[in-house]
């Protein structure tokens, strides 16, 4: 999991799904399980 100021990269890539838990902004990648970030 990378953590990033940035997410916008990730959110294009296929399969991918931004996810707000505990006031963080994680995208999760069922189809890339490596694209995984945390933002916040």
């Amino acid at each position: 999991m990378k953590v990033r100021n940035s997410l916008s990269s990730l959110k294009a890539m296929p399969g991918a799904q931004v996810v707000r838990r505990r006031g963080r902004t994680f995208i999760i990648n069922k189809k890339n399980p490596r694209m995984k970030a945390r933002q916040g």
